[in-house]
Parts: structure tokens; sequence; C-alpha cells
């Protein structure tokens, strides 16, 4: 191998692995605008439908282009799941459980990375040459969970609201929190409350981007 082969391939591999998390981090900024234009629970979907295609890219790739690509639609979901997930989770949970589910995602995040170590340890015991592929290919596995659920989960309260869509947001709200029909004066003033509140959101742009550069690290 000479010098300029094997620069080469350190580039490549250096932009193998780079890949995802420049992608993760441009994906965050589209990602703020859709998750407030859509809902969460559409955001969720597409980054499980980038880390589904990834994944599979990544399990068939049969040149490191073909990998490139396929790291970089899994940043693109890092960065939309990144973005909606938290925020889902923080809108749906009773208060008495939101801190708990939050850092909750924070160590099923951890535990994946441990279960990704063991798998390659164990993919790496595989004879002949496609261990990698089954150890790049199962990611497709929480894939397929994050995209489901992005169909099937309801869309959270805060969501409906700042969309416009006040009445189904007071609605979801209710039912969630199993008001009664006399509580429906608390309700709206709520939902005007929390109309306030992702109004002055908007403007804050200045949180919003130091947030949205924070989030893929």
């Amino acid at each position: 191998m000479t010098v300029r082969t094997a620069n080469l391939t350190v580039i490549l591999l250096q932009l193998f692995t780079s890949s995802l998390y420049l992608a993760a981090l441009v994906a965050s900024f589209f990602a703020s605008a859709v998750t407030r234009a859509f809902g969460r629970k559409i955001s969720m979907f597409v980054g499980g439908l980038n880390f589904l295609t990834g994944s599979i890219l990544n399990g068939f790739g049969q040149n490191i282009a073909m990998l490139i690509i396929g790291r970089i639609f899994l940043g693109l979901g890092v960065g939309f799941c990144n973005q909606s997930v938290p925020v889902y989770l923080y809108e749906m949970t009773p208060a008495n459980l939101r801190g708990a589910l939050n850092i909750g995602f924070q160590m099923a995040t951890t535990i994946g990375i441990l279960v990704a170590n063991l798998i390659n340890y164990v993919t790496s015991k595989i004879h002949g040459d496609n261990g990698w592929r089954f150890s790049l290919g199962l990611a497709a596995i929480p894939a397929i969970m994050v995209t489901i659920g992005g169909l099937l989960l309801p869309d959270s309260p805060n969501s409906l609201v700042d969309r416009g869509k006040r009445q189904g947001g007071c609605c979801r709200r209710s039912v969630a929190l199993k008001m009664s029909k006399r509580s429906s004066k608390i309700l709206s003033r709520q939902a005007r409350n929390l109309s306030k509140c992702l109004i002055h959101q908007r403007t804050s742009l200045k949180g919003r981007i130091g947030l949205n550069l924070s989030l893929p690290f």
C-alpha cells in the first residue's frame, strides 16, 4: 500500500465516521421547524424512516459511497429524533413522571451504545466477511419501532395548539388528565396560556438556535 493510498483510506474512514455527526448537526436545524409545523409524531416518523433507510443501505452496502450515504441518513434520523422525542415525552407525560421518562431517554441511549458494542463484539466472531453487515443492519430493528411509533402514537396537546388546532389540543389534554366538564374553564385558560407561551417561544430565536447547535452533541 502506497502512502497516497493509505492517506486516501484514512480520509474515507474519517468521512465515514464524521458524516453521521455532520448530518445530525444539519438536520437539527430543519427538525425544529418540521417539529413545530407538522407535529412531534411526524418528526419522529421522519427520523425513524431515515434511520431505517440508513440501516438498510449500510447492511447491504457494496462500496464506501453507499456506506457514507447510509451514515448520512442515520445522522438525519439522529437530528430529527433528538429534537422530537424528548419534547414529545415532556408534553405527554404526567408531571410526576416527566423527569423520570426524560432521563429514561438518555439512559436508553446509553444502554443502546452498550448493546451496540456487544453486538459488534459478537458479529466480529462470525466467520467470513459479512459480520459487519449484521452489525450495521441490526439498527433497522429500533428504526422500525420508531417509525411505527411515529404512525400510531397520538399527537401531543401542545403540538395541536401550536398548529392552531386549539379545540383538538384541549380535548386531548382533557382526556389525558381525565378532567370533568366543570374543568372546562380551567382547561380553556390553560390553552390560552399555552398559546401565549408558544408565541413567546417562536420569538425566542436565539434560544432555539442555541438548542439546535447543542442537540447533536
